[in-house]
């Protein structure tokens, strides 16, 4: 049996990141920065209030409280047209441009207006005065230009997947494109005489395909972007058109089932003949079999049948594999530390057992349980797990003990 370690480098080996392309910002969630990102231009572009209230002098209401005259009401969106002068405020809106002359903000909750525009006895022009009801220091809510970043500054290096956050600065930077790795098209195929889809009553040895709409799902999970190839029988000649369909139209090829050594897994008497396969024993329960190679120059990866194999072998492996394609440096899960709250048995037999678990926050660290029972073909207990335990070849892990886990979500 091979290391875990050995087999997955043997994928990543052969999952080269694709060649970049620009796509637009709206469509990169998820996707990895091909070349550098720089600030073009200073963020924000101009000094702005952080607050809604009154830009002044700072030096004018280092006695406060006092009173001071409001010359112009200033908008977000709204450039200043009068100069802010001794014994006077303009009335100011959050986002809204510093006018000249100010250089402090009072936010409005410490302000009142002490006389209200309007026309005096005589006819004579009452300007409206706001009174102050505290001193401020210069700068005080006043954003400065470049506060945020810089021209010229480093943004996003490459290799950054782009979430929510960074889109939002590439945004605020003006651009509308952005050169990524590829998102790749992942073809999903079932494989198996026993299975169906229909929703028709099972017929004697037939069970319900699960593993593809699993798939797919996992696949989605990974940004990339889904093909459904289908459910094909136990025919090598189907399964050789429904594999070259996926070829010609993806850029990778995830199948389940048919991948191990008995008489009728037609996927692997397939693969040989039309692809560069290794086929693979790895030292890990479950998943133990893999089947990994090319197709052309198409990436295929053949997972086990059993609905948990299917799975926990597309997060060891397929997972990693489509996020080196996609270009991400670090494409593998990391494994975190957590404690048993109970234990978790197993059995010594020379192999890694990834143990579906639920973890949860405990004392400012993780603790993890038995998320059910841990057949391969237990899939109620995979889909209540949130995490894998890494559990050594052992007798298990006693409550209490140490255990590395593999967080899935």
């Amino acid at each position: 049996m091979l290391p875990l370690e050995t087999a997955r480098e043997f994928v990543l080996d052969r999952c080269a990141a694709r060649k970049p392309e620009r796509v637009a910002v709206a469509d990169a969630l998820g996707l990895v920065t091909a070349s550098e990102i720089t600030c073009s231009e200073d963020i924000p572009q101009f000094a702005n209030t952080a607050m809604d209230g009154f830009a002044v002098r700072s030096a004018d209401v280092a006695d406060a409280p006092c009173e001071l005259r409001v010359v112009e009401t200033i908008a977000a969106g709204h450039a200043p047209q009068v100069t802010v002068g001794p014994g006077e405020a303009s009335r100011i809106m959050t986002g809204a441009t510093i006018p000249p002359g100010a250089d402090a903000v009072v936010m409005v909750e410490r302000t009142s207006m002490a006389k209200p525009a309007g026309t005096a006895a005589g006819g004579a022009d009452n300007p409206e005065t706001v009174r102050v009801e505290v001193s401020v220091p210069p700068g005080n809510h006043v954003r400065h230009a470049g506060d945020d970043l810089q021209a010229g500054a480093h943004v996003f290096g490459v290799g950054t997947e782009l979430t929510a956050g960074h889109l939002g600065v590439l945004c605020s930077l003006g651009m509308t494109e952005v050169e990524v790795f590829g998102r790749p098209r992942v073809g999903v195929l079932s494989t198996g005489d026993e299975l169906v889809d229909d929703g028709s009553p099972l017929q004697p040895g037939q069970i319900r395909d699960s593993n593809r709409r699993t798939l797919l799902a996992l696949a989605h999970r990974a940004d990339v972007t889904c093909v459904d190839l289908g459910l094909v029988r136990d025919d090598p000649d189907a399964i050789e058109a429904a594999i070259l369909t996926g070829v010609d139209s993806c850029d990778a090829i995830v199948t389940s089932g048919g991948v191990s050594m008995g008489d009728f897994d037609y996927v692997k008497a397939v693969l040989d003949r039309i692809g560069d396969m290794r086929w693979m024993q790895v030292a890990i329960k479950p998943a133990k079999p893999l089947a990994f190679g090319t197709v052309g120059d198409v990436p295929v990866f053949g997972l086990p049948g059993n609905p948990v194999s299917s799975m926990v072998s597309f997060e060891l492996f397929a997972r990693p594999g489509l996020r080196s394609m996609m270009g991400h440096p670090d494409p593998i899960r990391p494994t975190v530390g957590a404690t048993a709250a109970e234990d978790l048995p197993r059995r010594v037999d020379g192999k890694t057992h990834f143990m579906r678990v639920l973890a949860t926050p405990k004392n400012g660290g993780i603790e993890v349980r038995s998320a059910g029972g841990q057949g391969s073909h237990m899939l109620w207990a995979m889909a209540n797990a949130n995490a894998l335990a890494v559990v050594p070849d052992s007798d298990g892990v006693r409550a209490g003990e140490s255990v590395d886990v593999l967080l899935l979500d």
